[in-house]
């Protein structure tokens, strides 16, 4: 029995300005696979090796952040890259879910993937996220309503909330 090789390919990576500070944006052919913070946590997203460059999907992306940065988008329709655990991945997913200007509590996450008690797995996951903005973790919010970490700093995390219009930040 012989072993397929692993499909590989380039990620390339791109940096735009935006309102909430300097974004990486790296991605290929299979889509974007991340979106990173200018003080980004080390190691918080692994992708392997990626080159500077130009891609179709990143100049895609940085156009629809920009779209959304001026309040003239709403929903991203990007391809994504989401590499991480099945979990992982269906947390990214039910982030995708959540409507413009609304939130939910990782309980409620927890609870709609089926995990009821996986409220703290789903912080984890949601911690690892590595799309934020595009998959918008900072539509994630304590159970009482706070705000909770975010990779981008919770100043960040107010100030998209606001873009939004949530009613707690206006």
């Amino acid at each position: 029995m012989s072993l397929m090789p692993v499909p590989t390919y380039s990620l390339f990576q791109r940096t735009m300005p935006s309102p909430v500070g300097e974004l990486t944006l790296v991605g290929g052919d299979a889509g974007l696979a991340a979106v990173l913070w200018e003080d980004d946590r080390p190691g918080r997203v692994v992708l392997g090796p990626v080159e500077q460059g130009g891609h179709p999907v990143l100049d895609a992306a940085a156009a629809q952040l920009e779209a959304y940065f001026q309040g003239r988008l709403q929903v991203f329709d990007l391809p994504l890259d989401f590499r991480g655990t099945d979990f992982q991945r269906g947390v990214w997913q039910t982030l995708l879910e959540i409507p413009f200007g609304e939130t939910r509590s990782y309980g409620e996450i927890a609870r709609s993937l089926g995990r009821p008690g996986a409220s703290r797995a789903v912080g984890a996951a949601n911690g690892r996220n590595p799309v934020s903005i595009i998959a918008p973790c900072h539509r994630v919010i304590g159970g009482s309503g706070g705000l909770t970490g975010f990779a981008g700093g919770l100043e960040a995390k107010a100030w998209l909330l606001r873009l939004e219009g949530h009613p707690l930040l206006l």
